[in-house]
């Protein structure tokens, strides 16, 4: 099954490929992604996302476009993940709530902590289980791990060694100037060293009762379903709401072609139309509530080609019409329940 990433890992890629002489939508085109830069929490595939790391770097002639994308981000691109983590009570605490809920955020990244003595290593895995290009997606991991430690720990932290089991590189002076200590290539892992004193320092203003809550929400996010269809009714309850729902586009989420995404709906009794139904009948109650928003623009935003078919649709799923739902919205709901 294809590995989800929310679309945050890429948040800042278009000013790092404008600043290396790139063209940010014609670099997604070119490896099969959807336009996906605005909208942080959308899902699109893992593998699309390795490939336009490595398609960028060879393009611009660089070694080290993941680790300059990774510059350029941090911390709060872990979006939900980060909720729980900084109210930890030490830095270790939060690395290991980071590692334990990472597939959140990147469905093929984990992280170990392995302590070993005074020192502690960070690891960032990547999960692909066939073997691809992906130096640059390793770097922007192990990039961002560093400077989330950065972010915890203070300005003036420094690590003990950064490793990377890739070859030497022509240039170290990036990496070096980004970790601001000693690189090991050909090393046995990829991943950050530093001292078990680093891992027991407090977390700033950390709040424990905050922690807890952020977890049980987490706790929902993490129980989302984790097969084809459920990835398949996720994907068209964000994209629905945007205007943008096709098969079409769920496929280019999923990596995949829409003849795929329809075939393995069928195999589990499913219809994309189906699911696509269920979803609208879910976003229209909320969107016809908005009185100020028009019903030709509601229309459109499901994916109807008049307000007439919007209002045929609507009367026969909820057995009354639009206007007759405003005016007493409460009354009908609780007629769709005893439905």
């Amino acid at each position: 099954m294809v590995d989800l990433i929310r679309a945050a890992c890429l948040t800042h890629y278009a000013e790092t490929a404008r600043s290396v002489g790139l063209d940010p939508a014609m670099m997604l085109k070119s490896v099969g992604l959807p336009p996906c830069l605005t909208d942080p929490d959308i899902r699109i595939p893992g593998g699309g996302v390795r490939r336009l790391l490595e398609a960028s770097a060879a393009a611009a002639g660089i070694d080290d476009f993941g680790l300059r994308l990774a510059e350029r981000g941090g911390f709060s691109n872990l979006g939900p993940v980060a909720l729980i983590a900084r109210d930890q009570p030490t830095v270790g605490a939060a690395m290991e709530a980071i590692g334990r809920y990472m597939h959140i955020h990147n469905e093929s990244l984990r992280q170990r902590i392995e302590r070993h003595g005074d020192s502690v290593a960070i690891i960032p895995e990547l999960l692909i289980g066939r073997p691809v290009p992906a130096r640059q997606a390793v770097e922007l991991a192990v990039g961002v791990s560093y400077r989330i430690l950065s972010a915890f720990l203070g300005p003036g932290w420094r690590p003990l060694d950064v490793h990377f089991t890739y070859p030497v590189l022509r240039n170290r002076q990036t990496y070096r100037r980004f970790f601001k200590c000693n690189v090991a290539f050909g090393a046995e892992f990829d991943g950050i060293i530093c001292t078990d004193i680093d891992m027991d320092r407090p977390m700033a203003a950390a709040d424990p009762s905050i922690a807890r809550y952020a977890e049980r929400y987490i706790e929902t996010v993490a129980a989302r379903s984790p097969t084809f269809d459920g990835k398949v009714r996720e994907l068209i309850a964000t994209l629905l709401p945007k205007g943008h729902c096709s098969v079409d586009r769920v496929a280019q989420h999923l990596g995949c072609d829409s003849r795929t995404v329809q075939r393995r709906l069928a195999d589990n009794g499913k219809s994309f139309s189906e699911i696509v139904d269920e979803q609208r009948a879910e976003v229209v109650v909320r969107l016809i509530e908005e009185k100020d928003r028009s019903l030709s623009a509601v229309a459109a935003l499901l994916g109807f080609s008049a307000q007439s078919a919007l209002a045929r649709w609507f009367r026969e799923r909820f057995g009354c019409s639009i206007t007759e739902w405003r005016c007493n919205p409460r009354r009908h709901l609780m007629d769709q329940k005893t439905r």
